[in-house]
């Protein structure tokens, strides 16, 4: 809605929410996490391989930084297993997963007790254009070559020239909101 006759628009804030950190303080990562939560976001599923073989991770977190030359982010949490590999192999594919697909998104986050390789074994696998691992049937796989990676916090941001592009099927996406997986 729109002001009317020049009228400046109120905004309105609702105290009983809002938390403001004191100087010198940041926010408390638990308020963040919150917030965060009621951001809906495409679930992805990042791959790669290397020498100890095949690696991923489930990702929210995924960007579209420019269409000339074609460029997406990926924020990898340092902390996990398969982290080492995305720097050391030079190449990942971010996989778009469909809403069919939540049991790879699963698996590639950790839940039912999987690692390593043994996550490709849900789901359809099969090698790309640049040698990575791609999920069948995913919405859109983007290949990238790694052209930067940064520290930041407790992520690197990885960013990658995306070389090669495959479309799947139109079926509706898998998103995270709220903490748990939804169709849209």
């Amino acid at each position: 809605m729109g002001a009317r006759h020049g009228a400046a628009q109120e905004t309105r804030v609702d105290e009983s929410t809002r938390h403001t950190p004191h100087e010198g303080h940041s926010v408390e990562a638990g308020l963040y996490r919150e917030a965060m939560s009621r951001l809906a976001a495409a679930v992805h599923v990042v791959t790669t391989r290397g020498a100890e073989g095949r690696a991923g991770f489930t990702a929210t977190a995924v960007a579209s930084v420019s269409d000339s030359p074609p460029t997406l982010l990926v924020c990898l949490n340092r902390r996990i297993q398969s982290a080492p590999a995305f720097r050391q192999a030079g190449l990942f594919a971010v996989n778009m997963l469909s809403a069919e697909q939540e049991a790879v998104a699963q698996s590639f986050g950790g839940r039912g007790g999987l690692s390593g390789e043994q996550r490709f074994g849900v789901g359809s696998w099969h090698e790309g254009e640049l040698g990575l691992p791609c999920l069948a049937g995913a919405l859109a796989v983007f290949e990238c070559r790694l052209i930067e990676a940064r520290h930041v916090a407790t992520h690197d941001v990885l960013v990658g020239r995306v070389e090669a592009v495959t479309l799947g099927p139109a079926h509706p996406s898998l998103v995270y909101l709220g903490r748990d997986f939804r169709r849209v």
